[in-house]
């Protein structure tokens, strides 16, 4: 091979090695292009949902008449969509309102924690007394039963449709015995406690009588809390009847005939024909996305804490 061949072959080799390097480099910056694109995309995404999500610095004033709505949806508990700071608070602010000219609590519930139910009461209680201008309505959806109407008996008036549930006057304690189970699996249970009444309930042991006895008087006192509470928000307006407060339920119609509520109508009905105001305004707090997440994360805290310590919570359903 010649001198000047060597030379070519150099230079060739020399190009195809510049070009390498060059596209090596382009490659890099287009890979570092897309994945400044792709971080900024997803740095937006995250700033939208934030923004979609934050709570806001407060509702802004109604400047016309309404009738101010707060809604209690689901079971009522602790850590639940219906518990009592966010229900509070809704009915604090349709109170405050300047415009609003009464106040409507739209329930659709099962029940749920007495503690809550009586916090709600008790606020709506005070919040009547310190707006005696403004009246409160209930409006019963589907079910308004135990702890959903705990809290509409604090109410002024109580509505509903002719074929919702309403009532459920009672306090139950879920449980279940699993004794003759375990031993027909040829388990046994190694459960270890201090404390002569620590094992209350324990459903994989024989029933104590004492345990039994400790439980009913519990229930009983929380039961009678809600008497008094229905008797003190109902007055002369319930019926001599037994069955009131044994935890039976009945239609909205059976419920009108028992005085344990006032008429049937919907949220619109009352606001438009009762209040005299069709304009309806919702004040129920929203929940944030932060909310959620945290209020979930403290309900399973709840539940394993709950668990390690074999408590049932007591429930108005």
């Amino acid at each position: 091979m010649t001198k000047q061949d060597n030379t070519a072959t150099e230079d060739w080799q020399l190009t195809a090695l510049e070009k390498a390097l060059l596209g090596s480099v382009t490659e890099q910056k287009r890979a570092r292009r897309w994945g400044i694109f792709f971080k900024l995309l997803i740095l937006s995404y995250f700033f939208i949902l934030l923004y979609a999500f934050w709570p806001s610095s407060g509702p802004r004033p109604i400047m016309q008449a309404h009738t101010a709505l707060v809604e209690i949806n689901g079971p009522i508990g602790a850590g639940q969509d219906a518990d009592a700071d966010r229900i509070s608070t809704s009915l604090r602010k349709a109170f405050e309102a300047e415009n609003s000219k009464a106040v409507l609590l739209r329930i659709n519930s099962p029940g749920g924690s007495p503690v809550q139910a009586g916090y709600m009461y008790d606020e709506i209680k005070r919040l009547r007394n310190l707006y005696p201008e403004k009246k409160i309505y209930s409006v019963i959806m589907d079910i308004g039963a135990s702890a959903g109407y705990y809290v509409a008996a604090a109410t002024d008036h109580i509505y509903a449709n002719q074929a919702s549930i309403v009532g459920s006057i009672g306090v139950i304690m879920p449980g279940f015995g699993m004794v003759e189970t375990i031993e027909k699996l040829g388990m046994e249970d190694r459960t270890l406690s201090a404390g002569k009444n620590k094992e209350l309930l324990n459903p994989f042991k024989p029933l104590n009588p004492e345990h039994v006895a400790h439980a009913k008087a519990l229930l009983n006192g929380v039961h009678q809390q809600f008497i008094e509470a229905v008797k003190l928000g109902r007055g002369d307006r319930l019926k001599t009847n037994d069955t009131i407060f044994t935890g039976l339920f009945w239609s909205g119609k059976e419920a009108l005939e028992l005085g344990v509520i006032d008429g049937l109508g919907s949220a619109g009905f009352v606001a438009r024909e009762i209040v005299g105001e069709a304009n309806i305004v919702d004040y129920t707090t929203p929940h944030t996305f932060l909310d959620r997440l945290s209020r979930q994360m403290g309900t399973e805290m709840s539940k394993q804490f709950s668990s390690a310590l074999n408590l049932r919570p007591l429930s108005l359903q």
